[in-house]
């Protein structure tokens, strides 16, 4: 057999590699990793047709411009690190000079992470607002088996990791509901809180919101003095249901009344939707079986599927 010549080593080494499934995210980014994957590829045999490595090039000036970009990922440096609760972080990135990631409302990033050599893929929603200029800010839980917690564990100050996007989104117009019912389990939280600053932030938006916070215990919900701050705005609301608190006694007075404990169940939600004080539109973010909880609940409780919106 003739040996392969070394342009053609060199061609091969060249070729885009095809993605594994844990590198696709699962959340119908446009496009995904495989459209990426499909463009690349066509435009590596375009070059090695004409034997011209330049038609390769694109790709590279693309990346460096530190601005996000749906089709490739993007460096950025992280700027802090502060850990939240025994499992949750949250974690700012630097963006050039005075830029900020103009993200829409509600819209997610996906994040590329290697462990042991295996590339995975997870999309998650900044928390701090679209217009931040310099920064942007993300919530993340780590699992203990979890492969991308894994990487994200090992983070720190200084490190660069690698975004594209972004994704998604909840077209928020002001004053368009009359009020936003927010089912949010854990994390779930991020993308609402975009929403809820932008409401509170602009005068002229009196839409009412019911923000309904799922966490296992007291200790574990994130970002309190944010969202004590939000729930003083006269129409805003915040209730918490502590999955494993027993007793309401243990936790500050001023949570007392707001708070439910036990899961939140079909009951508990009618009695919620009944008391906002217009018909509302419903947000949800959790986990799948969160999701689909509360759109059965919610379908019970008589609020069609035109009415919600699931991240």
């Amino acid at each position: 057999l003739q040996a392969m010549s070394t342009n053609e080593h060199e061609w091969l080494a060249l070729k885009p590699q095809e993605p594994s499934p844990s590198q696709c995210c699962g959340s119908g980014c446009k496009p995904c990793i495989y459209d990426v994957y499909e463009k690349e590829l066509a435009r590596w045999e375009r070059a090695r047709a004409k034997q011209d490595k330049s038609l390769l090039m694109e790709k590279k000036e693309k990346s460096n411009n530190s601005e996000l970009n749906p089709d490739t990922f993007t460096a950025f440096n992280i700027s802090s690190v502060e850990q939240l609760t025994e499992d949750t972080y949250q974690y700012r990135f630097e963006l050039p000079g005075n830029s900020s990631l103009r993200l829409s409302l509600g819209q997610h990033i996906v994040l590329r992470g290697v462990v042991d050599g295996l590339e995975v893929q997870r999309a998650y929603t900044p928390i701090s607002p679209g217009n931040a200029e310099g920064y942007f800010e993300v919530l993340m839980k780590c699992y203990g088996a979890g492969l991308m917690s894994q990487y994200i564990k090992t983070w720190k100050k200084g490190d660069v990791v690698f975004w594209r996007g972004p994704f998604g989104g909840f077209p928020y117009r002001p004053n368009k509901h009359g009020e936003l019912l927010m089912l949010a389990s854990g994390t779930g939280l991020a993308p609402m809180l975009p929403i809820l600053q932008s409401i509170t932030n602009d005068e002229e938006d009196e839409t009412f919101v019911t923000l309904v916070g799922c966490f296992c215990t007291f200790d574990k919900i994130y970002l309190k003095p944010l969202l004590q701050d939000l729930a003083r705005y006269w129409n805003i609301r915040i209730f918490y249901v502590l999955s494993q608190e027993t007793s309401l006694e243990k936790l500050p007075w001023s949570y007392q009344e707001n708070t439910y404990t036990g899961r939140l169940s079909e009951d508990l939600l009618k009695t919620i939707i009944n008391s906002c004080r217009r018909k509302p539109y419903v947000l949800i973010c959790g986990s799948s079986a969160f999701n689909e909880d509360m759109s059965r609940y919610l379908k019970a409780a008589g609020i069609e599927e035109n009415s919600c919106f699931v991240f």
